[in-house]
């Protein structure tokens, strides 16, 4: 039926290319008329599109000026009015956007032909010449390929970029045409490898930068961040744009702030979204660095948005009994849990290869069934066993034996499980201690009560019988919830240990290196610097292998790729393997996947999979490929899923005398030359998948004749992309090539998902040892494995996002309160909800109780409520609210208004006396219990005769009472988070528990926080005893002590004691003090474009 609709309709490839066809000639026709102007006349286009922008949203523009001004000017404008103003802003800024976009689809054909053009420019001429602007003045101080003569600039084709010269020889093909347009519309671009995606990306990037809102250019790695800022960067920069790239500046810093003001902004995914966390964590607004998040092209959008996705970032920071952990005292003994497992594990596979001799009866049958499941139950990873499961029958034994125990619900299953000292479920990596193993720990002097949890309910229960005081009851109750917390937490410790013994391999899963753990991305073979397991795996994988256990931290900001990637206005991304992916790229980002056809047509070849039944034998195989490929004169790329597998391969290599170059997780830093060299004939190159991201291997002399790269698969990845990105490494831009891979039965993904259907064949055909199948229809099967493999790796994702969308919700209501607070524009709003809310919450919580009503309010406002108790006990609930609000706003702005008369005449003298050093002055505020120190601009609060300093005074109480409440919240939903996982082994669903505790927590904490808002604001005083304790001040900076992200920051301080690495590095033009100005000024350096170089110094 699909098929028949295909051929009726088209395929979704063909649909699309007829939607964008028309938009392609419109390119190519709006290009024959660029071709015809001059260098000055083709930079004059850009004036004219941001005009054509300017112009046709000026009425708007002019309607939201004069709005703001009224916001800033008129202190005393009442709520009602406030918010109108605010809303009529938000459908203004929404018409001012939807208008821009209107023109950029309109001007794009002329933009992407301006941007071609220029293309071609520099690649036909050794120096494009231009008149000389001011922009390009500058670009002569801190460009080698830019320089002035008399009114003229010279722009060469040859420029650094990532430390290397780079000559431009690049022209944007018809494809990338369609390319940049699928971008600009916000979806994503699938390009084969070799296609130039990084081209592709300056169209949309040009045309989206023109109306000045920021475009954000997302990469995988550092190193392509500052690569492609400076080569793609001079075509922008030739028209004037300003670019710049995130990782070459410290965070929070002014550096930093100015790259996100330039036109072109490029970074890595991690450094945009830690960026967004730090700015809402800081203390004054200069320290915030982004702007609104208008457009972002991701570039290998699958990556970032689909495999880095799986771990949020985290900003972390120290918390209390940080280091009082458990995991190096428990390690010894589930060290000796472990072995006594292994041993065990390895008698039981003994006795069932006896049972399973040839010849074996029907009833050994049985036996060896029981023997084989009690194995795979006990160490799923166990080499022996993984082997002798690749005997014919063996695994259809195994899985005959599991269907027949998990039926009726696993009510039998005991049987296989009652001998084991733990039972491990290695498809949801997941490992259970059994009553067999609890009493192996007794016997080695742990009490066995330690790792069972309490059942609190009964014995609360038990407790309410009891003929016990009020007081007694509560002390009681406290005990059992201490010991409950105490326990699970050691049911947690000795859980996440036993994983790390049994489910995490040192060289597979992670390395350690430098006596520390770091874990190995999968999907790129590439070390995650800086990030950890969390729930405390981290730690217990530390203390397994003997190395520093790292003390636990509390969560102070945190945020999901997907969420974070999710507040853009238009996000686009590129690709070259998005396809398989596409239904989750649009459940989750509501991004569609656009196929782009290749400029030349694919002529790899792309050979069914050989299968094999051990690794022996295909690693055998692989070597003998080898031989035979590097003897026809071509290079080959062996493709491995691990570091192990790479580190044996190469021990073969060697054993043949074959030179290669091994490229793994361990020696990542190498990986620009080890690429750079894949491409010579008779190469060998062994690479984990991490080669296959922004690096392409170019073909040398005479190895497209031999037949091209040939690629070499040792197993099949669990995602179908990988494994087309390791193939997409040969065969770029219609180069011959050819693609295999070469599978076992022992790789880990035919082991967990292997089909019956499978195993079947491989023992109906009997192989010997040695012997291969190849066939279309094995290829088939063994896909249809992966994607079983992707969908459960989706439900991972989607349930990480679910979790976080919980946070999400929260972390949007307090991050929005926290910016109104620090640019206080939105404050008095938020303060009159909050000041409406507490009184509503009083009055609800003593309705009919005028006397607890009373105390609370004068607790909370300060002095005697306003309603006499007759009144309160009549009148309905809201209308009290209502008179109470009126009473208390009124109260708190007289309060507020008197304390900034108090505190003007210290600004006043401090103004008119001109002996400043610093713009702002600080003074301390009480309610009688807490100091805070609110800080005011000093003209600013002369000017405005006090004013300012009361909204100074709300912020700084505003700031500190969130900041305070949010951080205790966080670690709240830490142990939440960790706590909940226990409602699975009450059939319970962990994800719904944690969404009715986390809203009831966070209901809790704006409850906190609105009344301790209202409660500073009614009792705020100024207490001034003398001058001195009002004083000039800078603004508050934010205290990163202790602070630490998920992934290591890369930036670091210069240190003139430590040695300097070699690494790619920006090259910039160096120019003396003295020496004449190199934009032809006349006057020296010092007194022209380097005077903030001299100011800074």
């Amino acid at each position: 039926m699909a098929n028949f609709l295909t051929k009726l309709f088209g395929s979704k490839s063909q649909r699309d290319l007829k939607e964008l066809n028309p938009i392609l000639a419109k390119c190519l026709e709006a290009y024959d008329q660029v071709t015809k102007l001059s260098n000055d006349e083709l930079r004059a286009k850009t004036i004219e599109f941001k005009s054509l922008i300017k112009e046709a949203v000026s009425a708007e523009q002019s309607q939201l000026d004069s709005l703001q001004q009224r916001i800033e000017n008129e202190f005393d404008m009442s709520i009602d009015e406030k918010q109108k103003i605010y809303t009529q802003i938000e459908e203004l800024e929404k018409k001012i956007y939807d208008k821009t976009q209107s023109v950029l689809d309109k001007i794009l054909p002329q933009a992407f032909a301006v941007v071609k053009e220029t293309a071609k420019r520099f690649t036909e001429n050794e120096k494009v010449e231009v008149t000389a602007t001011e922009y390009d003045k500058y670009l002569s101080t801190i460009k080698d390929n830019v320089n002035i003569s008399g009114d003229k600039a010279y722009f060469d084709k040859v420029w650094i970029a990532g430390g290397t010269p780079m000559e431009w020889n690049m022209i944007h093909y018809d494809v990338q045409l369609i390319g940049g347009t699928v971008l600009h519309q916000g979806k994503i671009a699938e390009m084969a490898t070799g296609e130039g995606k990084t081209l592709v990306a300056t169209l949309p990037i040009y045309l989206n930068a023109l109306p000045g809102k920021g475009v954000h250019v997302v990469t995988v790695n550092d190193y392509l961040a500052k690569r492609d800022s400076e080569w793609m960067g001079m075509l922008f920069e030739f028209h004037g744009l300003r670019v710049d790239c995130i990782d070459k500046h410290e965070p929070n810093s002014e550096a930093r702030r100015n790259a996100y003001n330039a036109d072109i902004t490029y970074g890595t995914n991690n450094e945009f979204g830690f960026d967004y966390l730090r700015d809402n964590m800081c203390s004054n607004t200069n320290e915030i660095v982004q702007r609104k998040h208008n457009y972002a092209i991701v570039d290998e959008v699958d990556s970032v948005l689909i495999d880095d996705a799986r771990t949020p970032l985290i900003i972390s920071g120290p918390t209390p009994k940080g280091d009082n952990q458990e995991f190096e005292r428990f390690c010894p003994v589930i060290e000796k849990l472990y072995n006594a497992q292994r041993q065990l594990v390895t008698q039981v596979l003994s006795d069932a290869k006896k049972c399973l001799t040839p010849g074996y009866t029907p009833e050994k049958e049985k036996e060896g069934g029981v023997l084989l499941l009690r194995a795979h139950h006990g160490l799923p990873k166990n080499k022996a066993l993984i082997k002798f499961l690749s005997e014919p029958g063996m695994k259809a034994l195994l899985l005959k034996t599991e269907n027949f125990y998990m039926q009726d619900q696993s009510k039998q299953m005991h049987i296989i499980d009652d001998e084991l000292y733990f039972v491990i479920e290695e498809q949801h990596n997941s490992i259970e201690l059994t009553e067999k193993g609890m009493d192996f720990l007794a016997k080695l002097g742990e009490d066995p009560k330690f790792f069972l949890l309490p059942d609190v309910g009964s014995e609360i229960a038990e407790l309410e019988k009891e003929n016990l005081t009020p007081q007694e009851k509560a002390e009681r109750k406290d005990k059992i919830m201490q010991n409950y917390a105490v326990q699970s937490d050691r049911v947690h410790t000795i859980n996440q240990l036993m994983k790390a013994y049994a489910l995490f391999e040192n060289n597979v899963e992670y390395v350690v290196m430098n006596n520390q753990v770091k874990i190995v991305d999968e999907q790129t073979g590439r070390i995650m610097e800086g990030r950890r397991y969390s729930d405390g795996l981290h730690q217990a994988i530390e203390a397994k292998e003997r190395v520093k256990v790292e003390a636990a931290t509390q969560t102070y900001a945190t945020i999901t790729l997907q969420n974070y990637f999710r507040m853009y206005s238009k996000l686009a991304g590129m690709t070259g393997t998005a396809e398989t992916e596409a239904g989750e790229l649009w459940d989750i980002y509501k991004l569609d996947v656009v196929t782009i056809p290749t400029n030349r047509p694919v002529i790899r070849h792309d050979n069914d999979d050989l299968i094999y039944k051990t690794k022996r034998e295909k690693f055998a195989a692989v070597i003998n490929e080898v031989e035979r490929l590097i003897g026809e004169k071509r290079p080959v790329l062996i493709g491995t899923t691990d570091v192990e597998t790479s580190e044996l391969l190469s021990k073969m290599l060697k054993l043949r005398k074959i030179e290669h170059q091994v490229l793994n997780a361990k020696l990542h830093k190498k990986e620009a030359d080890i690429v750079a060299q894949a491409g010579r004939a008779s190469a060998v190159t062994i690479a984990t998948n991490m080669a296959g991201r922004g690096t392409d291997i170019k073909l040398q002399e005479g190895v497209k004749e031999a037949g091209g790269l040939a690629i070499i698969g040792t197993e099949r990845h669990e995602s179908r992309r990988v494994d087309r990105q390791l193939r997409g490494r040969s065969g770029r831009q219609g180069d011959p090539g050819s693609s295999q891979f070469f599978v076992s039965l022992e790789d880990k993904l035919m082991r967990l998902f292997g089909s019956d259907r499978m195993v079947k064949v491989m023992d109906r055909l009997g192989l010997e040892e040695g012997e291969v199948i190849q066939h279309s229809m094995m290829t088939k099967s063994i896909e249809r494995a992966q994607r079983k493999v992707e969908e459960n790796n989706f439900g991972i994702r989607k349930r990480l996002l679910e979790y976080d969308d919980v946070m999400n919700n929260q972390r949007t209501v307090i991050y929005t309160k926290r910016r109104n607070a620090l640019y206080g524009d939105k404050l008095s709003i938020d303060i009159s909800n909050m000041i409406y809310d507490t009184l509503e919450i009083m009055v609800s919580d003593f309705k009919d109780d005028y006397e607890g009503f009373s105390l609370e309010f004068i607790k909370v406002c300060g002095y005697e409520s306003p309603i006499d108790e007759t009144t309160y006990i009549k009148n309905r609930a809201k209308d009290n609210v209502e008179v109470l609000y009126e009473n208390v706003y009124a109260y708190y702005k007289e309060r507020l208004n008197n304390l900034g008369k108090l505190a003007f005449p210290f600004v006043k003298n401090i103004y008119e006396a001109k002996s400043y050093r610093y713009e702002n002055i600080a003074f301390p505020i009480t309610d009688g219990k807490r100091m805070i120190t609110a800080i005011a601009p000093i003209e600013k609060s002369y000017n405005t005769e006090g004013k300012e300093i009361s909204l100074s005074v709300e912020k700084s109480i505003t700031l500190q009472i969130i900041d305070n409440a949010w951080k205790e919240h966080l670690r709240e939903l830490d142990d939440l988070k960790q706590s909940v996982q226990n409602a699975s082994y009450e059939q319970k669903d962990p994800l719904l528990i944690y969404k009715f505790e986390s809203f009831a927590l966070f209901e809790k904490m704006l409850g906190n926080i609105n009344k301790d808002i209202t409660s500073f604001l009614c009792r705020a005083t100024l207490p001034i005893a003398e001058q001195q304790q009002v004083k000039e001040t800078d603004l508050p900076k934010t205290d990163n002590k202790g602070i630490k992200t998920s992934r290591k920051e890369e930036i670091k301080p210069n240190n003139p004691s430590e040695p300097q690495k070699i690494q790619p590095v920006h090259v910039e033009k160096k120019v003396g003090r003295n020496e004449p100005c190199p934009c032809g000024s006349g006057k020296k350096y010092k007194n022209c474009h380097g005077k903030n170089e001299s100011s800074q110094e």
